[in-house]
């Protein structure tokens, strides 16, 4: 059951980057000379991932204009959420209807992905295999996140994820998820974040721990702090 299909989400506004992201969309920032979105690309090859969707929306055609410009040498299609935006779980639902798969990688591009969370990605995917659950996040403890504003997202205890008033770890922008998991969701529209909150009601929201220093470019301060320090 090893994960095949890969997901970028491509789709947000990045209004927190706003004046750059007012020209174009954060995934075509660059980092050395690099884009986040071909960064999040090779290192999903890495992965030994085989094809690759990304959802669009703002600024769309400049995504497309420049997968059509490069090659990646991997099956990649690019798929328009449409008239509106669907938000993370939406846009993730739609790409569904284009593929039978069944597992799913999903990955922000906004995190800087280097070949050192490859070790612990392929963990965390054997772990999804190996106990059969529908979604499982990469998650980090804040301690190690650049950016020292970050809010914890959630609390892990034993690979289960749970929330509190005070939560000590980082949602990461990887996670692995089944297609099971929106299969009763009757919204086109909607966070991810509510999935994570009814399977957190139930005990059955799943994290694996990534020990990795966590870049994330969170907003034009971080971004132009990265920029001097990467």
């Amino acid at each position: 059951m090893t994960v095949k299909t890969g997901i970028i989400l491509c789709a947000g506004l990045g209004k927190r980057l706003n004046p750059i992201t007012l020209e174009k969309p954060k995934p075509l920032l660059k980092l050395n000379n690099i884009t986040l979105l071909e960064n999040t690309i090779q290192f999903i090859k890495e992965l030994g991932v085989e094809k690759i969707f990304i959802n669009t929306f703002y600024f769309k055609d400049q995504i497309k204009d420049y997968l059509k410009n490069h090659n990646f040498n991997i099956s990649i299609e690019e798929i328009e959420d449409g008239e509106n935006i669907l938000d993370t779980g939406g846009g993730i639902k739609n790409i569904m209807n284009f593929t039978d798969e069944k597992n799913f990688f999903i990955f922000n591009p906004d995190t800087i992905w280097n070949i050192h969370y490859l070790k612990c990605i392929k963990e965390m995917e054997e772990f999804f295999k190996n106990s059969e659950v529908q979604n499982v996040l990469l998650v980090v403890n804040k301690k190690l996140s650049f950016d020292k504003k970050l809010n914890g997202d959630f609390n892990l205890n034993k690979n289960l994820l749970s929330k509190s008033i005070k939560n000590e770890f980082i949602y990461t922008g990887c996670q692995i998820l089944t297609r099971e998991l929106l299969n009763n969701t009757e919204k086109n529209v909607f966070s991810i974040n509510e999935i994570w909150n009814e399977l957190i009601e139930n005990n059955n929201l799943f994290g694996f721990e990534s020990e990795n220093h966590f870049l994330h470019v969170t907003d034009l301060e971080i971004y132009n702090r990265i920029l001097k320090s990467y």
